[in-house]
């Protein structure tokens, strides 16, 4: 993929994760998958994804910076959503947060076959503890 097949790739890839379309994520997900250095199952990834989504409703992935080089896709994403239920081990406050997420992809034959991310939990658990 050219950068800018892989930029729109990318982004199709976040506006599924909107809209809440895990039945797509075969598009753009390999059946397996290294996740933050374990093999797990694309299902276990969407799993993970429709966690956020169950415990946040409004749970929103925001793109802010993408930079790619090849294969190799790196993204500073801002989330934010209304916890609705326990999520990071707090009760749900009323708060919503917002915090910075790192994520970083590789992709072969056209699906990302590695992902990893950081998030700053402890600053999410810090805005809901108000």
């Amino acid at each position: 993929m050219s950068n800018a097949e892989l930029r729109g790739f990318f982004q199709r890839y976040i506006d599924a994760l909107n809209a809440r379309e895990f039945d797509r994520m075969p598009e753009f997900i390999h059946d397996e998958v290294v996740m933050n250095g374990s093999p797990v199952k694309r299902d276990d990834v969407i799993a993970d994804q429709k966690g956020h989504v169950d415990a946040v409703p409004d749970f929103a992935w925001r793109v802010e910076d993408v930079a790619i080089e090849g294969e190799k896709v790196a993204a500073r994403l801002f989330n934010k959503g209304t916890p609705a239920k326990e999520w990071f081990g707090a009760s749900p406050t009323g708060v919503t947060v917002e915090y910075a997420e790192f994520a970083f992809y590789k992709v072969r034959e056209g699906r990302f076959y590695e992902m990893n991310y950081l998030i700053d939990a402890k600053a999410v658990q810090d805005q809901l503890a108000g």
